[in-house]
């Protein structure tokens, strides 16, 4: 009987891990990881399932999310301040799909606002429950689901003319390939995100020094590709000899810095996306 009711529930569960944690193999391992503990739990004691599923799952995304921050979340200021914009009270529609332009948009959020944004604004997961997971107030809950949903709300439509971003794409590549250290870090955004997807999982660097640090790398592999768009945002295609992707490197660009870079090597990823060449 709970094994039934489970299965019933990991679809959904395996697309709140997916857009939490932007990997089909995390996510998976999420879900997993979700039934193992209702495995050990008395099913009596569970009044909502599916709520309380959506909580371990989120609880689990969530500690694998500040896991790969290469720096602690103190440094970041989580506090529950006051927020001057309105209060995000389903003022704002969302797509339920997730592409490559809004994971590369999630991937630069902080764990709690992804949690928060994800949670409410994609499954309308009530602000005090998120809370929960969070260890925060609804009020507290309700601004990082704010902040969240500003930051991708400019990302979302790309930041200056489409021209704008291709040059400081093309200046990031150019600087890479000779080196320029100082010229690096005039085109990316000190808090920039790197993700690069591999066959043993997603490898995550935060911060501009960091990124620099395998700059020549990337531009290394991107001079053998192609300048596409890539869900309307600039990126890098290597091509395979049948004509088929072999790679992509999608950039989010913003206020004229780059503040995301996604290396893309998932073949499933890789034939969602829209190509532009």
């Amino acid at each position: 009987m709970v094994a039934e009711a489970f299965e019933a529930q990991r679809d959904r569960l395996r697309a709140v891990a997916h857009r939490l944690l932007g990997s089909h193999a995390d996510a998976e391992d999420a879900v997993q990881e979700a039934w193992l503990r209702l495995s050990r739990q008395d099913p009596a004691t569970i009044e909502n399932l599916a709520g309380w599923l959506t909580t371990v799952v989120g609880r689990i995304s969530l500690d694998v999310l500040r896991a790969r921050q290469v720096r602690p979340d103190a440094l970041h200021d989580e506090s529950d301040r006051v927020d001057d914009s309105p209060a995000p009270e389903d003022d704002v529609a969302l797509a339920d799909s997730v592409g490559l332009a809004l994971l590369v948009v999630l991937e630069s959020l902080r764990p709690s606002e992804r949690l928060a944004f994800v949670l409410h604004d994609l499954f309308a997961v009530p602000f005090d429950e998120i809370g929960r997971i969070l260890g925060k107030s609804t009020n507290a809950t309700k601004m990082l689901a704010s902040r969240a949903r500003r930051k991708v709300q400019v990302t979302g439509s790309p930041a200056g003319d489409g021209r704008e971003q291709r040059e400081v794409v093309q200046a990031f590549l150019a600087a890479a390939r000779h080196g320029d250290f100082e010229g690096l870090l005039r085109v990316l955004d000190p808090e920039v995100r790197l993700t690069v997807d591999t066959p043993a999982g997603e490898v995550v660097v935060l911060g501009a020094t960091k990124v620099v640090a395998g700059a020549r790398l990337s531009a290394a592999a991107a001079a053998q590709g192609r300048a596409v768009l890539v869900d309307g945002r600039p990126g890098v295609v290597a091509w395979r000899e049948d004509g088929a992707p072999l790679s992509v490197m999608a950039f989010t660009v913003v206020g004229g810095r780059i503040v995301a870079i996604a290396v893309v090597t998932d073949p499933g990823k890789l034939a969602a996306m829209e190509l532009a060449r």
